[in-house]
């Protein structure tokens, strides 16, 4: 049986292999409105017409700024499709992380709860044009892989394993190797209405549907897992 203690939050540090490269002008003072600016007109290009489609001239354009300028900010188009994921991914990791933190009755609720959510950030729409992005042009541009993987899918199973990890600890839960269980737990997410809709296939994607899959992930996990 397990205890029915209040859920922590599981918490992300970056190892040293996960260092993000480093964008100055995005340093120090926090983001300026005009590299804001570019960011945002860079994800609408990117999205609207793919990434080898975009260039830098019509991002300039849109964002109203001279390419001088715009190469002030960033060094190539590689390293703006990077701050712009990376924008994107650290929003739906604090997303997740806020959820996280609100207190459940049980660790089957948690589980639950966190299984929902990733769901839910998955499907948004912004988030399967990106991932149909690296999908599509990741074997020409292999740093678009690079980044959906160190921004997205790596943050997002460092911070699951050091929740595992904790439970662990705690004896609410028995694994013996914490990131497979992280990965695990991030596959089962996937099932059904993850894969549909990264397809465009018809899929249920009410929160009812989403609750039923994530209710699936949460019991799973627990005959894997639990004591």
């Amino acid at each position: 049986m397990l205890p029915h203690t209040q859920e922590q939050p599981f918490h992300r540090t970056m190892t040293q292999t996960e260092q993000p490269a480093q964008h100055p002008s995005r340093n120090g003072k926090g983001t300026s409105s005009k590299c804001e600016q570019i960011l945002q007109s860079a994800g609408q290009l990117f999205l609207q017409q793919g990434y080898e489609r975009t260039s830098m001239s019509q991002i300039a354009q849109l964002a109203g700024v001279s390419k001088g300028s715009l190469y002030n900010h960033f060094e190539n188009k590689a390293d703006l499709f990077t701050a712009f994921f990376e924008e994107r991914s650290r929003t739906r990791l604090n997303t997740l992380k806020s959820v996280s933190q609100a207190p459940q009755p049980d660790l089957r609720t948690a589980l639950k709860q966190a299984a929902a959510t990733i769901i839910s950030l998955m499907i948004d729409p912004e988030a399967i044009g990106l991932y149909r992005i690296v999908v599509a042009e990741a074997n020409e541009f292999p740093n678009l892989a690079d980044t959906l993987w160190h921004y997205g899918v790596s943050r997002t199973l460092t911070g699951l394993s050091e929740w595992f990890a904790d439970k662990h600890a705690a004896g609410q839960l028995i694994i013996t190797d914490i990131d497979l269980a992280a990965e695990q737990f991030l596959t089962m997410c996937q099932t059904r209405i993850i894969h549909r809709s990264r397809l465009s296939l018809p899929v249920d994607t009410s929160q009812a549907s989403i609750d039923g899959v994530a209710s699936m992930v949460a019991d799973s996990f627990l005959r894997m897992y639990a004591p």
